[in-house]
């Protein structure tokens, strides 16, 4: 048999029919996010009368809806969106009730940030948002009356917070880090702003925050991620409840093998690792993951709802929404080939059905399967990483693309990233390595990074290469290496440190200089630097460090790049500013090196238009299949 035509660029990445699906608090309804005018919009349906035909409640034709939340009020939905990419999230309300009604920003002011929000079970009506660029760069925590849109201030600017939470007694919880990077938690008493020392967690431990950190729904604890046990230290991550007057720790459950699942740290849109009730907001069960997902029970009757929905698809169960009585559940499922397709299913009486498939244009037997595979670096360090190999294509001899990562505290995971089919479908091997600081493989794996940016993490990347060399998969002189954010560096320092290495890179949003990406860092995210940044790369502050993070940067090493570059940026980018990419491109330009560049002036860091997706993908498909050999749709 043949290998099949390429599927377009277009239709990977063509809006999905419907996506992010969850019921009602009183199971009645649907709401999901579905294309209006080309982007992503909330839209709500009734379950039980098919006659009714479901109606679109935001209205945004500039930029698609990234979250909606439910509220316990059934008039009002909440929503977030930022500006061109911006990342200022604005909070939004929407009046289910009268359809005509324009959304009303419950946050409007111009350089608002909301960085977190919470609905809490027991206090319908309000809700509780972490935000910044009110009235300063401090982190403030606010509560808003959903329905008035009053906003009262919990917790103003406090000192060297990264973090604040709300207690239900009326105090704060706040989490500065003390000059050594370590993350010290303090409480104040209610009615004042005096802090009381709670504990303190290693900042090693939790370079980019602590996760989870749910307030318990009686105010008296807090359910966390935690590396600690009543011998010391252990290398995973149980989830334990953290006492908030004592400071002790008791564990509440943990996984012999694997780490609480943190993904929904870095990508907010991911399943949270705890499964909670609607109703109460207590435990319902918690999400670890290796190669594949493991869900634990916490709670009876969840015990016995879980079998029922993991039966429903042999992919990992995703998104996880049921009515305030646990009788409705509406499921999605992560997977490498048939992604997001989302299941009713009714415990009462044992019936379920198929909501939607998200992509029904594509069929599944056309996609690649992504295989979990284990290589060992040349320190003995085990790799976790994910392989994916074009369908109908003997698997010897391919180009391969090495696909990185960004964070670099997070992880790769089994399931289905369009990039990666994207480049499948190209006739490309694809490798993703979870190198040395990626999180979710224990703390070991994660410290063993210290001081290695571009050092030993990044052999881990050229050991993962030989291995997919010496396995017979890649072709050792048609490897590209491909990334965004951190994965961008990555990518750059692949052809910088290592130009023989590569015979093409594609990088977007990537980090250049280390010390200029450092400088700047939105004000409201420095004080947060200590114990990922610093600690594992250097203080740019401190002149030695400053030199070492100049030496690790690939501008420092421009010269020794003659390996075909393309980049693309987000002119809005907050994270990584756009003279990161401008710097590097001007340097390789003045000695005629070929780079293609990509300037994208409405996204930021995290490209959304499908517009803009398609340019970018186009671009590199193109860009890869005249360095390294794969095809190009011709469609």
């Amino acid at each position: 048999m043949g290998r099949p035509d390429t599927i377009a660029v277009e239709d990977f990445l063509r809006p999905p029919e419907r996506s992010r699906a969850t019921i009602s608090p009183d199971g009645t309804r649907l709401a999901y996010l579905a294309p209006w005018r080309g982007r992503m919009n909330v839209w709500v349906e009734d379950l039980d009368d098919d006659r009714a035909e479901p109606r679109c409640v935001t209205a945004d034709d500039v930029r698609s809806v990234p979250e909606y939340h439910w509220t316990a009020d059934p008039r009002w939905m909440l929503y977030t969106q930022d500006d061109g990419g911006d990342e200022n999230w604005h909070l939004y309300r929407v009046d289910l009730d009268t359809p005509d009604a324009p959304a009303v920003d419950l946050t409007p002011w111009p350089r608002v940030r909301v960085l977190a929000l919470e609905l809490a079970a027991r206090r319908p009506g309000v809700a509780v948002v972490r935000l910044t660029g009110r009235t300063s760069t401090a982190i403030e925590l606010c509560e808003i009356d959903i329905g008035t849109g009053e906003l009262t201030v919990v917790s103003g600017d406090v000192p060297g917070a990264s973090s604040v939470h709300r207690v239900g007694d009326g105090s704060v919880l706040v989490e500065r880090l003390t000059a050594g990077g370590d993350r010290e938690l303090s409480r104040t008493t209610p009615g004042s702003d005096e802090l009381h020392p709670i504990t303190t967690f290693p900042g090693a431990d939790h370079p980019v925050a602590v996760f989870p950190f749910v307030v318990t729904p009686d105010g008296t604890g807090a359910w966390i991620g935690s590396h600690r046990d009543d011998d010391g230290d252990t290398d995973r991550v149980r989830l334990v409840r953290l006492d908030l007057e004592t400071g002790a720790e008791a564990e509440v459950d943990s996984h012999p093998t694997l780490d609480l699942d943190s993904r929904a740290l870095a990508f907010p849109s991911l399943p949270a690792p705890l499964i909670r009730d609607r109703a109460t907001g207590e435990l319902l069960g918690v999400r670890y993951l290796g190669e594949r997902q493991v869900v634990r029970a916490l709670d009876p009757h969840f015990a016995e709802v879980l079998p029922r929905l993991e039966a429903l698809s042999d992919g990992d169960l995703g998104s996880v929404s049921s009515d305030r009585d646990g009788r409705r559940w509406v499921v999605s499922f992560s997977h490498d080939r048939e992604p997001g397709v989302t299941h009713l299913y009714d415990h009462t009486t044992g019936t379920s059905r198929v909501l939607f498939r998200p992509d029904s244009h594509i069929d599944p037997g056309r996609l690649a399967p992504v295989t979990p595979v284990t290589i060992t670096a040349r320190d003995g360090l085990a790799l976790p990483c994910y392989l994916t190999l074009p369908v109908g294509v003997d698997p010897h001899g391919l180009p391969l693309v090495l696909l990185v990562h960004g964070g670099p505290w997070t992880r790769d995971a089994w399931g289905s990233d369009r990039a990666v089919q994207i480049l499948a479908d190209r006739g490309y091997a694809v490798l993703q390595v979870n190198f040395r600081g990626s999180t979710g493989f224990g703390r070991a794996h994660m410290q063993a990074a210290l001081g290695e940016l571009a050092g030993k993490m990044h052999d881990d990347l050229l050991d993962a290469v030989d291995w997919a060399v010496e396995q017979g998969y890649a072709d050792p002189d048609r490897v590209g290496i491909f990334g965004g954010s951190y994965g961008g560096y990555a990518a750059l320092v692949g052809i910088s440190f290592t130009p023989d290495r590569f015979a093409a890179a594609v990088e977007y949003v990537g980090i250049s200089n280390l010390v200029t990406f450092l400088d700047t860092v939105p004000e409201y995210a420095k004080p947060g630097l200590g114990p990922n940044w610093f600690r594992y790369a250097g203080d740019p502050g401190d002149p030695h460090q400053a030199a070492d993070l100049l030496a690790r940067s690939p501008l420092s090493r421009v010269d020794a790049i003659r390996t075909p570059l393309m980049v693309a940026q987000g002119a809005n980018d907050t994270r990584v500013v756009q003279a990161e990419s401008d710097q590097l491109v001007q340097a390789l330009r003045a000695r005629d090196v070929d780079v293609d560049y990509l300037v994208f002036d409405d996204e930021g860091h995290m490209f959304s238009s499908p517009e803009n997706l398609t340019v970018m993908f186009r671009s590199a498909e193109r860009f890869l299949a005249r360095h390294l050999g794969g095809l190009v749709h011709d469609g």
